[in-house]
């Protein structure tokens, strides 16, 4: 299982971002918004990115679009949908480590 967020703001911005956090997953950039838009996170009616997580299974598909992300409880919201989504949890010996 691989995943990891975007942003709208630019690649320096995004990075600040991550480092200030240190998070531990890939935050990419798409100042161009090519990216959301494709996703329908932005539009001509929505010119600021919504924050929606999309669970996408290995065939590609998109499997679930969550578009009621709570900051605060997202974490494990994303543990229960993996869980619902028949996605195994990644036990201690398949977690890797932070560099």
């Amino acid at each position: 299982m691989a995943y990891f967020a975007i942003s709208v703001d630019p690649p320096e911005t995004s990075k600040a971002f991550a480092e200030s956090l240190d998070i531990d997953y890939p935050l990419l950039s798409d100042p161009s918004r090519d990216v959301a838009r494709a996703y329908g996170v932005v539009d001509a009616d929505q010119p600021f990115a919504s924050r929606w997580t999309f669970y996408v299974g290995p065939d590609g598909r998109i499997m679930y679009i969550d578009k009621q992300v709570q900051p605060a409880t997202h974490g494990e919201s994303v543990v229960a949908k993996l869980a619902e989504l028949g996605i195994p949890r990644a036990g201690p010996d398949r977690v890797k480590p932070k560099n």
